[in-house]
């Protein structure tokens, strides 16, 4: 074998090597953390609340409902949480953040992991998901999904850098890939992934430990992804991912302080990573997979006068 075909060898086992390596995950590491995780009402959120209690963590969660925080925090308390606790409220409000976080620092005498989860509601509206000029709609959007989590994390940064924390931003493949029907959601998520991105350098060049992970998340089984599912009426074979695998694999890489982690990792860091080769054809499968648009935005209707 000449020198290409062993350099090529080698690229091919550092790639190999890099997609399935996988840091090793101690649990006892989590006895005892004090962590807080927005949007637990249902979904990753509220897994990832239980499995922090089984872990043995001390936990704050959010969110707006706030019957549904009590009957999450006494599940906790049933699992093992050293404490759990909850602060009910609306993150897109700047005086909730500040709540939250002041809360956690009053509660537990410092911070371990802030978990950036929560979404707004803006899913139930199928403006959502069309792209049709709404100005408004967009501003509101963008303060619950992209705003708060910048509020949160540089509210949380200071006790953060005390214990050499972690940030855990909870991202999407919406984030890397722009599908149809995504244009709000993407706009942020796309954003975090800049802002986290460029925050965790200047960290590193502050010498400050506090490491960033982005999580890329595809389809999982939620109310944002069920409602999704109905009214663009996708088809029955595509299978969400559950929600507790998803929620374990992003407390996993916080707690060993991976850069990004992908999940479900087979489309999720698939597509990511070929689609700047192959642009035209990730679009294409992304398209496939909705039925034709039986309404189209007015910001398209061509004016035949």
């Amino acid at each position: 074998m000449g020198k290409l075909g062993w350099t090529l060898a080698l690229l091919f086992a550092v790639l190999v090597g890099y997609i399935w390596y996988e840091p090793t995950f101690d649990p006892e590491s989590l006895r005892g953390a004090r962590v807080v995780v927005t949007g637990c009402s249902t979904g990753i959120g509220e897994q990832m609340a239980y499995h922090y209690a089984r872990l043995g963590a001390r936990v704050l969660i959010t969110a707006r409902r706030e019957a549904r925080l009590k009957e999450v925090v006494a599940k906790m308390k049933e699992l093992g949480a050293q404490e759990a606790i909850y602060v009910a409220g609306d993150m897109g409000k700047p005086e909730d953040c500040e709540r939250t976080i002041q809360t956690a620092k009053e509660k537990f005498g410092g911070l371990d992991y802030l978990v950036l989860n929560h979404v707004g509601t803006s899913y139930k509206s199928k403006k959502a998901f069309l792209w049709d000029g709404d100005m408004e709609f967009l501003h509101d959007h963008v303060m619950i999904n992209y705003y708060s989590y910048i509020r949160l994390a540089s509210l949380a940064l200071p006790l953060l850098h005390k214990t050499n924390g972690s940030l855990v931003v909870v991202g999407s493949i919406a984030g890397k890939i722009g599908n149809p029907f995504t244009t709000f959601y993407a706009a942020t998520k796309f954003g975090l992934d800049g802002f986290f991105t460029s925050l965790r350098q200047e960290l590193v060049m502050q010498e400050i430990n506090v490491s960033v992970t982005y999580c890329v998340i595809g389809f999982i089984d939620t109310e944002p992804a069920q409602y999704f599912q109905e009214t663009f009426q996708m088809s029955k074979d595509i299978k969400p991912s559950p929600p507790s695998d998803c929620a374990m694999a992003i407390i996993k890489g916080g707690a060993t302080r991976q850069r990004e982690i992908y999940y479900p990792w087979g489309n999720a860091w698939f597509a990511t990573k070929l689609r700047p080769l192959i642009p035209d054809l990730i679009d294409y499968g992304a398209r496939s997979v909705f039925p034709p648009l039986k309404e189209k935005s007015p910001l398209f209707t061509v004016d035949k006068h």
